[in-house]
C-alpha cells in the first residue's frame, strides 16, 4: 500500500513541481496539495494522509504553527518538513513542533522518497546535511546536563535574541546590523514572534518580554 502524501508550499510552482516529482516515485501517493497553514489544516482533516510534506515559511500562519497544530490534532499524520532554512534555530523549532523529518529543498527526489516512507514507519528522519548537524549538536550536549530553563520556550534561539533586541527598543535596521541578517529576515522573525506570543503589536511583545527579564 503506497504512502499517502499531502503537499503544503505557499509557492504554486514548487508545489506543482514537488507533486509531479513524488507522483513519480515507488511506495507514495499524492492525495493533496495546500498552500497555506490553514488550508494544510482543513486538507489533513479531510483527506487524513499518512504523511504532511509541510514548508516552514509561509504566509499567516507558519509551518511551524501548522506543523504544532496537525501534531497535537492528528497524532497519526507525521509531518517531514521541506524548507531552505538549515540552521539550528529552524530544525529544533521544527522537531519542538512535533515533526518527524527535516528536508531541505535541495535534497533529491530519493532523499525525500526515504524520508516520506520512513517517518510513516515511525522512524524520524533527516536528510544528509541536517542529520549531520543533528548528531553535531547532541555531541556536544554533556551527557546527564539539565536543561536550563528559558524565557518564551516556544520561540527559537534566534527568535528569542530579536525578542531581547526589540525589549531594548533597537528597531529593525538596528537589529539587522547587530545581529549580520537582512531586514526581511528581521521583519519575519518579528511576524513569528508576534504570532507564537500571541501579541497583537510590537508593544505588546515588547512588554511581555521585559516582564520576563529580557532587554
Amino acid at each position: 500500500m503506497s504512502v499517502r502524501v499531502l503537499v503544503v508550499d505557499d509557492h504554486p510552482v514548487f508545489r506543482t513541481g514537488m507533486t509531479t516529482v513524488l507522483a513519480d516515485l515507488d511506495g507514495l501517493e499524492v492525495v493533496g496539495e495546500a498552500g497555506d497553514g490553514p488550508g494544510a489544516l482543513e486538507a489533513v482533516g479531510r483527506l487524513l494522509p499518512d504523511v504532511v510534506l509541510m514548508d516552514l515559511r509561509m504566509p499567516g500562519m507558519s509551518g511551524l504553527e501548522a506543523t504544532k497544530q496537525i501534531t497535537a490534532r492528528f497524532p497519526d499524520v507525521a509531518v517531514v518538513v521541506l524548507t531552505m532554512d538549515e540552521d539550528d534555530d529552524s530544525v529544533f523549532a521544527a522537531l519542538r513542533a512535533g515533526a518527524r523529518g527535516y528536508l531541505l529543498k535541495e535534497d533529491d527526489g530519493e532523499d525525500v522518497r526515504r524520508a516520506l516512507l520512513g517517518v510513516a514507519r515511525g522512524e524520524a528522519v533527516f536528510g544528509p546535511r541536517i542529520a549531520t548537524r543533528v548528531l553535531a549538536f547532541f555531541a556536544r550536549v554533556p551527557s546527564g546536563a539539565a536543561p536550563v530553563p528559558v524565557p518564551f520556550p516556544q520561540l527559537t534561539d534566534r527568535e528569542r535574541e530579536v525578542l531581547d533586541h526589540l525589549a531594548r527598543g533597537l528597531d529593525n535596521a538596528s537589529i539587522a546590523r547587530r545581529l549580520f541578517l537582512s531586514e526581511k529576515t528581521v521583519r519575519n522573525r518579528v511576524s513569528d514572534i508576534l504570532a507564537k506570543l500571541r501579541a497583537r503589536s510590537r508593544a505588546e511583545a515588547v512588554a511581555l518580554a521585559r516582564d520576563a527579564g529580557l532587554g
